[in-house]
C-alpha cells in the first residue's frame, strides 16, 4: 500500500507554523463533537450532532433522549481528552491505559467499567466470535506486546489498523469495547504525530466490512488500513487549508 501522498501532506502539516492554544482547542472541540457523535451513534446512541454539541458544550439535557445516550457522550468526551493527555506525555500503550480509557467510555457503568468482562459474548453478525472471558487477560497481554512487533517495519497505519481489528475481536469489556477501540485508536495516531481520524456513522458499512475482510478467508488488514488512511489524508487536507 502506498502512503507517499499520507507521508508528504503528514511532513507538510509539520513544516508549518503551529497553532497556538486557542486556535487549538477550537479545533480540538470541534473534532471532538463530531467524533463523539459519528463513534456514539455507531453502537445506537440516538443523540444528533447538534444535540451531541449541546450536551457536551452547554451541559443542555434533550428531552425524550434516554440519559444513557447523554452519558455515552460525555463518557466520550472525557476518554477523548484524556486520550489528549495521554498523547502529550507519548504513554505509552499498556492495559492499564485501555481500562482508563474504558472507564471514561462506561461511565455509567460502575460494575463494569474498566474490568474485563467475566462472560461469553457473541457478535450480531460478526465472522469471529470473541475468546471466552478466562482467555481474555492472556490474548490482551499477547496484544500488547505483539504491538511492538507490528509497528517495526511498518507503516503505523498498517500497525494501528490491525490492532484495532484483533482488539476488537478479543473483546475484552461486556459494553463499550467499539468506542474504546476507536479511542486507542486515534491516541496512537497522534502519539505518530498524525491528527486523529472520525470513523463516521454514514462509513460504518465499509468499517463493519473490514472486519469480514480481516476475520474471513482473506484475513487482511488492507480494507480498514484503506479506510484510515483515507480519513487521515482528508484531516490533514483540512489542516493544511486552515494553516494557508
Amino acid at each position: 500500500m502506498d502512503f507517499k501522498k499520507l507521508d508528504e501532506l503528514a511532513t507538510q502539516v509539520k513544516a508549518m507554523r503551529l497553532l497556538n492554544t486557542t486556535e487549538l482547542k477550537r479545533l480540538r472541540d470541534e473534532f471532538m463533537i463530531e467524533n463523539t457523535h459519528d463513534s456514539t451513534a455507531i453502537e445506537g446512541n440516538t443523540l444528533t450532532l447538534r444535540e451531541t454539541a449541546m450536551v457536551l458544550q452547554e451541559g443542555i439535557t434533550i428531552a425524550e433522549k434516554p440519559l444513557r445516550d447523554h452519558l455515552e457522550a460525555i463518557g466520550h468526551k472525557d476518554a477523548f481528552l484524556y486520550i489528549i493527555e495521554l498523547a502529550d506525555k507519548n504513554t505509552p500503550l499498556s492495559e492499564w491505559v485501555i481500562k482508563n480509557i474504558h472507564s471514561l467510555v462506561l461511565m455509567n457503568d460502575a460494575q463494569n467499567k474498566g474490568v474485563y468482562r467475566s462472560v461469553p459474548v457473541t457478535i450480531s453478525g460478526a465472522l469471529h466470535t470473541p475468546p471466552q472471558p478466562y482467555l481474555v487477560p492472556v490474548q490482551m497481554e499477547s496484544l500488547i506486546a505483539d504491538y511492538a512487533d507490528m509497528k517495526r517495519g511498518r507503516h503505523i497505519i498498517e500497525a494501528i489498523a490491525e490492532f484495532h481489528l484483533r482488539f476488537e475481536g478479543v473483546h475484552p469489556f461486556i459494553d463499550g469495547n467499539g468506542r474504546t477501540g476507536r479511542l486507542i485508536l486515534n491516541l496512537e495516531l497522534i502519539k505518530a504525530g498524525l491528527l486523529p481520524v472520525n470513523i463516521k456513522f454514514a462509513d460504518r458499512r465499509k468499517y463493519y466490512a473490514s472486519f469480514d475482510a480481516y476475520y474471513g478467508e482473506a484475513h487482511t488488514a488492507d480494507a480498514l488500513t484503506e479506510l484510515i488512511a483515507a480519513y487521515e489524508v482528508a484531516e490533514l487536507e483540512k489542516r493544511i487549508a486552515i494553516l494557508s
